[in-house]
């Protein structure tokens, strides 16, 4: 895993989707243990209420401290015509990443990251400091996965979106996956060429717990870091599933010895084995180590 672009020792085991419309699931989610919570923009919310979610996005991100997770935030499609919107609320403080739905390109996401340069600037977060989630959800989408991952240096990950997917293609979802078997298992093989990880897309069925099991089983084996996930319920089986591997933590413990060091000695950040680590590299690197070793 030398060459991943991304940070090698973190955990993204679980994307929660919060709907960002409903104040009471937006707190219930500050308390999770969700590797990221994710405020939802898109699928989730009625278009009638995206004005007011957006605002709650805002003040969410106001009481940022109080999460104990990662917080990203997916907004709508770029053909929506809602992301700029979106964005504009999403970009602030404390926001550690945007998951974009439905892409199709390599330009979408040029055309979006520059829409983030200009955000980062104007709210004065740290440049490149906002991370990027395409999701792939359709044929042009699977076609052109790596170039998409490939685009810009904020991506980290790949999700994949299965039910849009079928959808696209005009196919009915079933158990055995032969449908979207092919999109499912590319999207993690074009995230690794492009050095960057993947997602696996949700499991629907909330009280099946056996089967969202065995549906995080076969991520792992396709090679997802991670799953989407819909409710509280799922967090602890697909933690379960998705353990850090050998390479991780070790990476991990080198992170934690080596700036732990330099941070003692005044220094926020260092080059370690050709890649800059800093206070967000520690704090992922230490809370990979809590979770393996709890």
């Amino acid at each position: 895993m030398g060459f991943v672009r991304c940070d090698m020792a973190r955990l993204l085991r679980s994307l929660l989707f919060v709907p960002s419309n409903n104040k009471k699931f937006i707190d219930k989610a500050k308390v999770l243990n969700a590797d990221i919570i994710c405020l939802d923009l898109e699928d989730s919310v009625p278009l009638a209420d995206k004005a007011s979610a957006r605002q709650m996005i805002v003040e969410a991100l106001n009481t940022r401290s109080e999460f104990k997770a990662e917080v990203y935030v997916r907004v709508n499609s770029y053909a929506s015509g809602m992301l700029q919107e979106d964005l504009k609320a999403a970009m602030q403080k404390g926001v550690n990443g945007i998951v974009i739905p439905k892409v199709s390109d390599a330009t979408e996401v040029s055309a979006i990251s520059k829409l983030m340069d200009e955000l980062e600037r104007r709210h004065k977060i740290d440049k490149d400091s906002v991370e990027m989630m395409p999701s792939i959800e359709s044929a042009r989408g699977v076609v052109n996965a790596y170039h998409i991952a490939s685009e810009s240096p904020r991506t980290s990950a790949l999700v994949f979106g299965v039910f849009d997917f079928l959808f696209d293609m005009g196919l009915d979802y079933t158990e055995n996956g032969i449908e979207y078997g092919y999109a499912r298992a590319k999207v993690p093989v074009d995230a690794r060429a492009a050095g960057v990880y993947a997602i696996d897309s949700i499991w629907q069925k909330i009280d099946d717990s056996e089967g969202l099991i065995r549906d995080a089983t076969e991520g792992t084996r396709l090679g997802y870091k991670g799953k989407s996930i819909i409710h509280p319920s799922q967090i602890e089986p697909v933690h379960k599933i998705f353990v850090p591997n050998k390479e991780e933590v070790e990476w991990a413990k080198k992170v934690v010895n080596a700036l732990g060091e330099a941070m003692s000695k005044g220094k926020g950040a260092i080059r370690l084995e050709g890649k800059m680590i800093d206070a967000v590299h520690y704090k992922r690197a230490k809370a990979l180590l809590e979770a393996v070793s709890g």
